[in-house]
């Protein structure tokens, strides 16, 4: 029997962002890092209470997993996590590429400066 193939989650504008700036941070994708890859490449301010609530969320769809990081002493004791995407994240994010670019294809009034 064939396998049934499950359509990837609708990614709202921020949700993108999130998991872009992700994996922008590569192995490095601590909250911190997420925040400063918001800051840096998209110029979006976002304070950490409003990006754990996404990450969250993203979790729970099954678009983002994490793992904890042991405390350290340079860290004061306290423990982090580490994102990533997942198989499905990427997915969803090619999804969601792949409708906008449809979307924008043709519209010649976007593509004049000035207008």
């Amino acid at each position: 029997m064939a396998k049934k193939r499950v359509k990837p989650a609708f990614l709202g504008e921020f949700e993108q962002m999130v998991l872009l700036a992700t994996l922008q941070a590569g192995d490095e994708a601590y909250a911190l890092a997420v925040l400063r890859e918001l800051d840096r490449r998209a110029g979006r301010r976002v304070d950490r209470g409003a990006l754990y609530k996404t990450l969250d969320r993203l979790e729970s769809k099954g678009l983002v997993a994490w793992s904890v990081e042991a405390a350290t002493p340079e860290r004061g004791g306290h423990r982090r996590r580490l994102f990533r995407v997942t198989r499905e994240g990427v997915d969803a994010l090619r999804a969601s590429r792949h409708a906008l670019f449809n979307l924008w294809d043709g519209l010649a009034i976007l593509e004049e400066p000035g207008r």
